[in-house]
């Protein structure tokens, strides 16, 4: 079995009881067995961590480190696969190789802590840098198939530091047992790095796809030259890209990725692909622009997106509404949104999120006129038509504004001229990645039956 170690650094501000009461459940959740320790001091708490005894290795780690600074220095040290979770906010914390910080979602992070280091312990990934910041990486994980899709997961948490990539975990395992591989991606968020950083993140890590793939056997960084955009890797490739364990190497069959994300990380996935599909075409800037301007007018925006199809069209650039999308070396065959902000402009205007759209975007949205960045090129409303093959999620015991938003943003697209599937089915925010629900269940055979084949 398991087994779990937890250690309370000195001076944690939370009752002692209540730590106990949630790590046991958590062991109880996992089937796992589990130690909780309250250290006195940095030298106990490095021992607890080297001590033979310790299931480091065998097991998984995680540290509470509390306010001690010889505690805290620890948490850059090589010390192995700990789940280092700070209960308070605490930005520009860097655990060493191999471990991992999780911060700011209260004492709750302390179960968010044990599920991911029980996950790392039975899920084993590779983590592969596309940039040299501590942000950008990706996790990749193998299925035991050969060449098989890939699915590619980008996390919500309202585009705040404080939610990253172990959130999608569960997802990750679900897939990899269906054969797909998964590439789960983590990026610098707006609140701390900027709009721009965000978007280029996104945007550089779907196009590290090609690249991860033809990393060399063992290694953690992407190669220094990408490959340029039309041209696939299955066509210049060994089959031998990646190892999977023992003997056996998988390659990825990269003309066949589907992108799924999450609340705000469904925003990010639709524009990324839109972006691509703008990059295509010239007149998907004409489309937009008709789109924002439709909007600002005051009709429909479902009547905004069939007057950009048409724009388009007129232009000689009619989209296919399930063609698949080249972007940086990949096809895109299908995007899925799970509980998406799909509509920034009234997501700001609702304050949904406390404010989480304006204070990602640098503002507010602009009264009476959205046809300008950053809301026009952000917002997925907007950016319609796709030319991608869609699947739009939503549980209706969701925040009901994005309800609305996932309907609207669904039949704006079929009008629009895209392939759009909308599923919405009972399920709150985070039921629809929750592996054990009907909601996701039903997600996921659609994942993984949906890509179309290949040629």
């Amino acid at each position: 079995m398991i087994e779990v170690l937890v250690v309370v650094g000195p001076g944690v501000v939370a009752d002692a009881g209540l730590l106990e009461e949630i790590a046991a459940r958590e062991f109880s959740a996992a089937g796992v067995s589990g130690t909780l320790v309250h250290a006195r001091d940095a030298s106990q708490v490095v021992s607890l961590l080297s001590s033979p005894s310790s299931p480091e290795g065998a097991g998984g780690v995680v540290v509470l480190p509390g306010p001690s600074a010889e505690v805290r220095s620890l948490i850059g040290r090589d010390l192995g696969a700990v789940v280092w979770v700070d209960v308070e906010r605490a930005d520009g914390v860097t655990a060493g190789e191999g471990a991992t910080h999780l911060h700011g979602r209260g004492v709750g992070g302390l179960a968010w802590g044990i599920r991911h280091a029980v996950h790392r312990v039975r899920h084993p990934s590779r983590r592969i840098a596309y940039g040299p910041l501590p942000e950008q990486w990706g996790e990749l994980y193998l299925p035991d198939a050969d060449e098989p899709p890939v699915v590619m997961l980008i996390h919500g948490g309202y585009w705040r530091s404080i939610w990253a990539a172990d959130i999608m975990g569960p997802l990750c395992a679900d897939l990899v047992g269906r054969g797909l591989a998964v590439w789960n991606l983590e990026y610098r968020r707006p609140d701390l790095h900027g709009w721009d950083a965000t978007t280029a993140d996104v945007a550089a890590g779907l196009s590290a796809l090609a690249t991860a793939h033809a990393a060399p056997h063992g290694s953690d960084a992407l190669p220094p030259d990408a490959l340029p955009s039309d041209v696939l890797p299955s066509d210049v490739l060994p089959s031998d890209a990646l190892p999977a364990g023992g003997d056996r190497t998988v390659a990825l069959d990269l003309t066949r990725v589907t992108v799924v994300g999450h609340s705000a990380g469904a925003q990010l996935a639709l524009r990324a692909v839109a972006d691509a599909v703008a990059g295509e075409a010239s007149a998907t800037g004409g489309a937009q622009a008709a789109a924002g301007e439709a909007y600002a007018a005051g009709e429909a925006p479902e009547a905004g997106g069939a007057h950009a199809v048409d724009r388009a069209r007129a232009d000689g650039e009619a989209c296919t509404g399930g063609e698949a999308r080249a972007v940086g070396g990949v096809r895109v065959v299908m995007l899925v949104s799970l509980a998406g902000v799909l509509d920034l402009v009234e997501g700001d205007r609702r304050w949904v999120g406390t404010g989480a759209v304006g204070a990602a975007l640098g503002g507010r949205a602009p009264e009476g006129q959205v046809a300008v960045p950053p809301y026009a090129d952000a917002s997925p409303l907007l950016r319609l038509p796709l030319g991608v093959r869609q699947l739009v999620v939503q549980g209706a015991a969701d925040d009901l504004d994005l309800v609305d938003f996932s309907r609207r943003y669904a039949r704006a697209a079929e009008e629009a001229g895209d392939e759009v599937t909308y599923l919405e089915m009972p399920g709150d925010h985070f039921d629809v990645i929750n592996p054990a629900t009907p909601i996701w269940q039903a997600t996921a055979r659609a994942l993984a039956g949906g890509p179309a084949p290949r040629g």
